[in-house]
């Protein structure tokens, strides 16, 4: 009987933990109507960190793609450093301090990335093209490549695939935290960092001008990452 309190006891005070760590936690200027709300149970099981290997994601099929000309200079990332946001704990950022994510959807067994056409305007790559970037407070060998389906080169952490997010606007934010239930900031070890996580289910930002069609009109993109 002693060992079923103590068990109770702990389970009440992990969920107690859980819904502190929950309620509010969101970055600055994140809109919390921003897309359909879930519970908030969904989003704390994913504290278990019960790291997902799907074998494909909608559209994985269509991914094959003409290689592409050399990423601009611009575009790649040039370094990972582990930083210490507040609230959020210990991230990883890229040489301009903006936050790195990691997607569900994404495969490790081989590492493989499955966000494509609109999925990548809204989440950038980290794009190499050496794959040796300065690293501060990562380990090296938790770095590697992928070749993406257009012939890019596109860095993996703990063998998963790096982006950024449109969505933040300046560095330091997190604002793709949790964003359909999919996305997540990434720790320096390639887990998902779950410090902190929004009280619903967020929805992505739409992709770039550029997808609009001619009339002026919003194209059906179908995107709903």
């Amino acid at each position: 009987m002693i060992t079923g309190k103590r068990t109770a006891l702990v389970v009440s005070a992990l969920a107690g933990a859980a819904a502190l760590a929950l309620a509010g936690c969101a970055p600055t200027g994140y809109d919390q109507n921003n897309g359909d709300q879930v519970e908030v149970a969904n989003q704390a099981a994913a504290a278990a960190e019960a790291t997902p290997t799907p074998e494909t994601s909608e559209g994985a099929e269509d991914t094959a793609e003409e290689p592409t000309k050399d990423v601009a200079a611009e575009d790649l990332t040039t370094k990972l450093t582990a930083k210490k946001l507040p609230r959020m704990g210990t991230v990883v950022v890229d040489q301009d301090g903006f936050t790195l994510y990691r997607f569900d959807k994404d495969t490790v067994n081989p590492p493989a990335s499955n966000c494509v056409e609109k999925c990548q305007k809204v989440w950038p790559p980290a794009y190499t093209e050496d794959g040796k970037p300065d690293l501060v407070g990562i380990d090296d060998e938790k770095l590697g490549v992928i070749t993406r389906p257009d012939g890019t080169k596109q860095l993996t952490l703990g063998d998963w695939a790096l982006y950024r997010y449109i969505g933040d606007t300046k560095p330091g934010q997190w604002r793709g935290q949790g964003v359909g239930g999919t996305w997540f900031v990434v720790a320096p070890d390639g887990k998902r960092n779950l410090t902190c996580l929004p009280t619903g289910t967020p929805k992505a930002v739409e992709p770039p001008a550029d997808d609009e069609s001619k009339d002026g009109e919003s194209s059906e993109s179908g995107y709903s990452y």
